[in-house]
């Protein structure tokens, strides 16, 4: 019985010290996250202007052009910090090879920029120009997302 109760006591003491070894990541989680919400609604009203699906409006299309440059321009490394794959924690599909290389991972996030800085420049110039330059941020992203990215599956 004095055995039992030592393996009990050893295997709460392991549990309760791994949790409280884990970091809480959540506010990094959901800051990453909202940066990508972000991106994706000013795409898609982008996106509809190109497809015809929205009238252009070259205010609205500077808009959201800058909005996508202004969330290029957050520094990453905040919101990325090591632990808070999809191994590790709930609630994200980022793959553990993101620190391996993270040099890497950065420099697809600054090509995220300056495909960015190209939708700025063409977005106000008429409906015919984005197509293009939202092809080129499409490229950074999947870029990234084939490396850095579990599949939904």
């Amino acid at each position: 019985m004095k055995a039992i109760l030592t393996f009990a006591t050893a295997a709460s003491i392991a549990f309760v010290g791994s949790a409280m070894a884990q970091e809480d990541f959540s506010a990094n989680l959901k800051a990453r996250q909202g940066q990508f919400r972000i991106l994706a609604i000013n795409l898609g009203i982008l996106g509809d202007m190109a497809k015809g699906k929205m009238d252009y409006d070259a205010a609205a299309a500077e808009a959201a052009a800058h909005s996508i440059h202004g969330v290029s321009m957050v520094h990453q490394a905040a919101l990325w910090p090591e632990g808070s794959d999809n191994m590790s924690i709930d609630g994200t599909r980022a793959l553990p090879m993101i620190w391996d290389d993270f040099a890497d991972f950065s420099s697809k996030w600054d090509a995220l920029g300056t495909a960015a800085e190209n939708l700025v420049s063409v977005a106000g110039t008429g409906q015919e120009a984005i197509g293009p330059a939202l092809g080129q941020i499409g490229g950074t992203c999947k870029a990234c997302h084939d490396t850095y990215r579990a599949s939904a599956n």
